[in-house]
C-alpha cells in the first residue's frame, strides 16, 4: 500500500474563503488525503488566495513565497499550489509572474482537486486557465440560473457521493461537502455565491460570477452537521445576503430560513453578514431583531455617505437615508450591533464629500468601522474614471478618517458600559488581563468574529482558585456578564447571575 499523501490548506481573505477551504478539505479527505495544519508537514501546501484589493493580493503572494521557501529544506513540502480568488482572477498571468507556485488552479479545478494535486506532486504540469468573466456562465435572468448551476463550478456548493467519517453527510438535493479545519465553536455557512451588483470599484462579480443561492435544505443540512461537530454559532456569508432567494423565486427566503436555522438543535447564535443597505426591507429587519437565537447584528455595506460619491460608485443612498435605516433598526433593537466599511479617496471625492462622510460617522454610532483607501482594480469601471487623487492625499484621508473612526468606536464601546451581555468564550489567557492576571476572551451578540472587537471576561473571585484561576470557564461556553469597562473597542465584563430565559440574543433587543 502506497504512503498516504498529506496536504495543508493555508487560507487568506474572507470567511467565504474559509468555507471554500473546508470544501476542498472535504474533497481531499474523501479521496484519501491526510490533512495537516502546518505547511512544513505537508507534501503539498495549498494556498487559498484573496484577490480583492492590492494589499490582499500582496499577502497572498507572500504566503505562496513563504510556503515555497519550505521546499528543499528540512520540511516535507514538495509542492506549493495556488487556489482561490487570486488564482481564479489571474490564472496564467499569475502562473507566469510567480513561477515559485507549482500550480495555479481555478474554481473549475475544485471538483478534481485530488487528481490535480497528484499530477503536480508526480512532476506533471496542469495548465493554468485563461481567466474569463464568470458572470457569463449563467443566464442573465436569476429565475433561470438554478437549472444551469450544476454545470458551473460554485465553491461552497459541492455535492459529494461516498464520504468518510467527519465529512458532511449526503442529504438534500445538493448536499454540502466539508471537513472542519479547526475546532472553533463558530463556523461560517455559505448562503450563496457571486453578485449581481455593479459597483464601479469592485471586480468580485467578474471572477465570482453572477449571484446564485444555495437551496435552503442544503444550508439547513450543513448547519445541522456543524452543530453535531460542536459548533454553536454560525455566520451566514455570501457576497450579498440580502439577495438570498431571488433566483429561487422568493426574495424574502432569508426571512423564513432564519427561524428554521434558529430551531436547529445545538445552535445558540445565528449571525447574518454582508447586508446591502439598498436591499434592506422591513420584514428582514423584523426577523433579524425579533427571532430568538438570531443575533440583532447588521453588517451593512455603506461604503460612503456623500450622494455624489455613492452615485459614482453605482450605489444607493445618502447620509440621511442611512441614518433613517439605523433608526428603524434601533427602534426594534436598541442595542443591536452595527458595523460597516468605507472607501475614501474615490475618484472625484471632494473635501465636502469627506465632511459629509464625517457627519454620517459622527451620527451613526457604529460599533465597528473599517476605513480603506481607494485603489484601481483591474477591469473595473472606476479604474477608467477621471479625477484620481494622488496616493499621498488618499493616505492622508485614510489616516484622518481612521482617527475619527477609532475615537467614535471607542465612544460607542463606552456607551455599552452597564449593558448585560451573553458572552461566547473563545479562548482563555492566563495573563491577558490589564493587571497581567487571567482573563477569558469572547464575544457578545453585537460582535462578529475577528472584525468587531471582543469582550475580556474577568474571572469570578468566588469560583477562581490557585489551580483554576479562571473559575472553570471553558472555550465554547456561554456565560452571562455585565459590561463594566472598555479597552478601546474591546469591552471588559464581569460575570453576573444568569439572565432570564430568552436566548443569547434576546438582551441585545433591549
Amino acid at each position: 500500500m502506497s504512503e498516504r499523501r498529506t496536504v495543508a490548506l493555508v487560507t487568506l481573505g474572507c470567511a467565504r474563503n474559509e468555507v471554500d477551504s473546508e470544501e476542498l478539505a472535504g474533497r481531499l479527505a474523501a479521496d484519501g488525503w491526510d490533512l495537516v495544519e502546518e505547511a512544513a508537514d505537508a507534501d503539498v501546501a495549498v494556498v487559498n488566495t484573496c484577490g480583492f484589493v492590492e494589499t490582499a493580493k500582496k499577502d497572498s503572494v507572500d504566503a505562496l513565497l513563504e510556503a515555497n521557501d519550505l521546499k528543499g529544506g528540512d520540511s516535507r513540502t514538495q509542492a506549493v499550489v495556488a487556489v482561490g480568488c487570486m488564482a481564479e482572477r489571474y490564472g496564467t498571468e499569475l502562473a507566469q509572474a510567480l513561477p515559485e507556485a507549482d500550480g495555479v488552479l481555478g474554481f473549475d479545478d475544485y471538483a478534481d482537486i485530488s487528481d490535480r494535486l497528484r499530477t503536480i506532486l508526480g512532476g506533471g504540469v496542469h495548465a493554468s486557465h485563461t481567466p474569463r468573466d464568470r458572470r457569463k456562465l449563467l443566464p442573465i435572468s436569476p429565475a433561470e440560473r438554478q437549472q444551469g448551476a450544476a454545470e458551473v463550478a460554485l465553491p461552497g456548493h459541492g455535492a459529494p457521493t461516498d464520504l468518510p467519517e467527519g465529512v458532511a453527510p449526503v442529504s438534500g438535493p445538493r448536499p454540502p461537502l466539508r471537513r472542519r479545519l479547526d475546532s472553533s465553536p463558530v463556523a461560517s455557512v455559505k448562503l450563496a455565491s457571486g453578485c449581481d451588483r455593479r459597483c464601479s470599484f469592485c471586480a468580485i462579480p467578474s471572477f465570482r460570477g453572477s449571484f446564485i443561492s444555495r437551496r435552503p435544505s442544503d444550508v439547513l443540512n450543513e448547519a445541522r452537521w456543524l452543530a453535531g461537530e460542536g459548533v454553536s454559532e454560525i455566520m451566514l456569508v455570501s457576497e450579498n445576503n440580502t439577495s438570498y432567494g431571488k433566483d429561487l423565486g422568493d426574495i424574502r427566503l432569508l426571512e423564513s430560513l432564519l427561524p428554521e436555522l434558529a430551531a436547529v438543535e445545538g445552535l445558540e447564535r445565528i449571525r447574518v453578514s454582508y447586508l446591502q443597505p439598498a436591499e434592506m426591507r422591513p420584514g428582514l429587519i423584523d426577523v433579524l431583531t425579533g427571532t430568538d437565537k438570531v443575533a440583532p447584528y447588521f453588517d451593512l455595506s455603506f461604503q460612503h455617505s456623500a450622494p455624489g460619491v455613492l452615485r459614482a460608485m453605482r450605489r444607493f443612498g445618502d447620509t440621511d437615508r442611512f441614518l433613517e435605516l439605523l433608526d428603524a433598526i434601533r427602534s426594534k433593537a436598541p442595542l443591536a450591533g452595527v458595523r460597516s466599511n468605507f472607501i475614501v479617496g474615490f475618484p472625484g471625492e471632494s473635501e465636502a464629500d469627506v465632511a459629509e462622510l464625517e457627519r454620517f460617522l459622527t451620527s451613526a454610532r457604529l460599533d465597528a468601522i473599517g476605513i480603506f483607501g481607494y485603489s484601481d482594480e483591474d477591469g473595473t469601471e472606476a479604474a477608467g474614471y477621471d479625477g484620481k487623487h494622488a496616493p499621498e492625499l488618499v493616505s492622508e484621508r485614510v489616516e484622518r478618517l481612521s482617527r475619527l473612526a477609532d475615537e467614535l468606536t471607542a465612544q460607542r464601546a463606552e456607551e455599552r458600559i452597564g449593558e448585560d451581555a451573553r458572552v461566547l468564550i473563545e479562548s482563555l489567557d492566563p495573563e491577558g488581563g490589564a493587571d497581567g492576571g487571567p482573563v477569558a476572551l469572547g464575544r457578545g451578540v453585537h460582535q462578529a468574529p475577528e472584525t468587531d472587537g471582543q469582550i475580556l471576561l474577568l474571572p469570578d473571585p468566588e469560583r477562581a482558585d490557585g489551580q483554576d484561576p479562571l473559575g472553570g470557564f471553558e472555550v465554547g461556553a456561554y456565560v452571562d456578564a455585565r459590561i463594566v469597562d472598555t479597552d478601546g473597542v474591546d469591552l471588559v465584563a464581569e460575570l453576573r447571575v444568569p439572565v432570564p430565559s430568552g436566548g443569547p440574543a434576546a438582551e441585545a433587543r433591549g
